[in-house]
């Protein structure tokens, strides 16, 4: 069996169920964005199917969040977990296209999952 730093990041891995390693590559394909990549105050505009969410982002995974009329009107700090493609699978510190961003709110006991993200843009 091949070590997994000679495995391609598009290769489908020998563990994972074919639906998990199908969303894996689509959302290699479709891109977004590791937060772990980016520059502390970096500002997202992320579109999803329902809203535009603004993130300014935060050291460990904290970022900033407007966008929602109800849950953050005006700029919240929220805890960014990754995103989704709509089950519990989360794929942790990553904003992607064509799956929900996932966040935790400081006044929410559960975690608040959006819209499918169409685009992400840095502003």
């Amino acid at each position: 069996m091949p070590e997994l730093a000679d495995r391609s990041p598009l290769a489908a891995h020998p563990n994972l169920a074919d639906t998990v390693n199908r969303n894996l590559l689509r959302s290699e394909i479709e891109g977004g964005v590791a937060l772990r990549d980016l520059a502390p105050e970096t500002t997202l505009e992320v579109h999803t199917q329902n809203r535009v969410y603004r993130l300014v982002c935060r050291p460990d995974g904290e970022a900033l969040i407007s966008g929602h009329p109800e849950f953050c009107p005006a700029p919240v700090r929220v805890k960014i977990h990754g995103s989704n493609w709509g089950g519990s699978m989360l794929k942790l510190g990553y904003i992607g296209r064509g799956m929900h961003l996932e966040f935790r709110h400081p006044d929410y006991e559960r975690p608040i999952v959006t819209s499918r993200i169409i685009d992400i843009r840095e502003l």
